[in-house]
């Protein structure tokens, strides 16, 4: 099968960070998992970060990309949610072998049937994104989608128009938030905007007076998903006593989180949208339902792709470019590929 991953880790301008291989196919399916066919694959700052990190050779390849959509090909003995032909979506599992390739198994507890109303580019933009917002905002923190027990709540999201925050501002308002999402430059802003995020400002100057001039003394939820460090302190005298903030970048040095955290008993959330598979916790078929349920919610017109840019098939070659793009720091929404040489 046609595959592009990783023999050694190197900076994303050397031709053979990434490299197309050609490799066996799979094993049938055993237990749980199913083969899929994958038909397109979405980037994500994970891949950038694997690909830079490691030490070593890789023999075989190692094959990353954690967002895929694609067709079931075969099913293991213990599978029950899924047949042959099924069309599905899903983000997968860091411990094991990549989307990066034409056949991937899966276990189908991390996997949901792809919203009918998107071509198959669309969904792969939205596994691990979906997964990532939702974990955190509605299992992580104590909040829920019914947007009846959020009115009058607001969500801040540090880093609106990347990914996650791009799903993150469409759950916020649709769990009835007053979403203000920041970004820093025109084309970010009028993307929170198009997301559904009734205010936008600025992440690169002081947050608290720009609150302030929309009215907002304090916040009830923050989502940093850019710069945990950098918006610690100013996150802690924001957010209001018994609110919440939610992380998902590991901070570069030690987090104070005595006061104003303490005092204002401000809940602290982690989310990794991999610590299901990666530990086999009793409830990875949660995964299975969140995309279940994200599914319906885009069928109905509730929520919507992040797609922003198709790169062309799959191959190394748009595989590095889209890691350099993603390593610009400047991308909005999601990049996508589909379809093989």
């Amino acid at each position: 099968m046609k595959a592009a991953g990783l023999s050694r880790y190197l900076p994303i301008e050397d031709s053979r960070a990434l490299e197309d291989f050609e490799l066996p196919p799979p094993a049938a399916p055993q237990g749980q998992d199913l083969l899929v066919g994958v038909q397109a694959v979405s980037v994500n700052p994970v891949d950038a970060k694997l690909r830079r990190s490691g030490k070593g050779e890789e023999t075989p390849p190692r094959i990353l990309g954690f967002d895929a959509a694609g067709t079931v090909l075969a099913v293991g003995p213990g599978v029950t949610a899924f047949e042959v032909g099924d069309e599905v979506y899903y983000a997968g599992d860091v411990t094991r072998p990549g989307c990066n390739a034409q056949l991937q198994l899966v276990d189908e507890r991390l996997v949901g049937r792809k919203p009918a109303t998107l071509d198959f580019a669309e969904a792969a933009a939205l596994p691990l994104t979906t997964l990532t917002a939702w974990e955190l905002l509605f299992q992580r923190m104590p909040y829920q989608l019914d947007g009846r027990r959020n009115a009058g709540r607001v969500l801040l999201i540090i880093g609106g128009a990347g990914g996650v925050g791009s799903m993150a501002i469409q759950l916020g308002r649709h769990a009835g938030f007053t979403v203000v999402a920041t970004a820093s430059r025109e084309e970010s802003r009028a993307w929170c905007l198009q997301m559904g995020a009734g205010h936008v400002i600025d992440h690169r100057q002081p947050l608290a007076p720009q609150l302030q001039a929309l009215g907002i003394a304090q916040v009830d939820a923050a989502l940093n998903l850019a710069d945990t460090d950098r918006y610690w302190q100013a996150l802690g005298e924001l957010l209001a006593p018994q609110g919440h903030v939610g992380l998902v970048v590991e901070p570069a040095g030690e987090l104070r989180i005595g006061d104003p955290y303490k005092a204002k008993c401000i809940g602290i959330h982690w989310e990794f949208m991999f610590a299901r598979a990666r530990f086999r916790t009793a409830d990875m078929i949660e995964q299975h339902r969140i995309l279940t349920r994200a599914a319906s919610l885009i069928d109905a017109g509730e929520l919507r792709t992040t797609l922003t840019r198709r790169l062309g098939p799959i191959n190394a070659a748009n595989l590095r470019q889209a890691h350099r793009l993603l390593e610009s720091g400047s991308t909005v929404g999601k990049l996508v590929l589909e379809g093989w040489d």
